[in-house]
């Protein structure tokens, strides 16, 4: 699947994020536990995944993950209405994130991408 996305993105909370940098690894959230796999957002789903999943927290980060540095351990699965969404395999390593920054959004509600500086 080369036509694939080679970024994708993960929301945090702040303690989440601030383990990861500390730690450099984080293993998952409690539903990426439970599921096995840490979920993952393309650009294009980032707004609604937070919008579904994280509605009315205030303390969110998105890192942006090079998803070819996981190699084989990030699978393209159907999920959100048939839509197919990146899963990894794996803990996901600070030093595959390319970007991080808090959640914050455009004036039209959508949310900006972290940039790399």
């Amino acid at each position: 699947m080369t036509d694939m996305p080679l970024t994708a993105y993960k929301v945090l909370t702040a303690d989440q994020m601030a383990a990861l940098e500390r730690d450099g690894r984080f293993g998952g959230a409690p539903v990426d536990l439970a599921d096995g796999y840490i979920h993952l957002s393309t650009a294009g789903q980032l707004t609604e995944t937070v919008d579904k999943h994280f509605a009315g927290r205030d303390d969110l980060h998105v890192a942006a993950i090079d998803l070819a540095a996981h190699g084989d351990q990030v699978k393209w699965e159907e999920s959100r209405g048939g839509q197919l969404f990146p899963h990894l395999y794996e803990p996901m390593l600070l030093e595959t994130v390319i970007a991080y920054g808090p959640l914050e959004r455009d004036d039209s509600g959508t949310v900006r991408l972290p940039v790399a500086g």
